[in-house]
């Protein structure tokens, strides 16, 4: 079964969802599946039966290596 997220079609029903080593305790983390599709959905891990976005593969990637490169270090503190 299909789902709309985002305005892109995605099977999240069978998705393998990860979370990050650093995720805490308090379930304050996000949790990324890829798709079979080759997209990538984001999902809050508080509400996992809530709302996904799906990025392309693309867009995944830039966001990871601008984070090693500290792109978004600003919204830390």
């Amino acid at each position: 079964m299909s789902q709309i997220h985002n305005g892109m079609r995605a099977d999240l029903i069978t998705a393998e969802w990860k979370k990050s080593a650093r995720s805490n305790s308090q379930g304050q983390c996000v949790e990324l599946a890829a798709l079979h599709d080759g997209q990538v959905a984001v999902r809050n891990s508080r509400f996992p039966q809530g709302p996904a976005l799906v990025y392309t593969r693309g867009e995944i990637e830039a966001m990871i290596l601008g984070a090693k490169d500290g792109d978004f270090d600003h919204l830390l503190g």
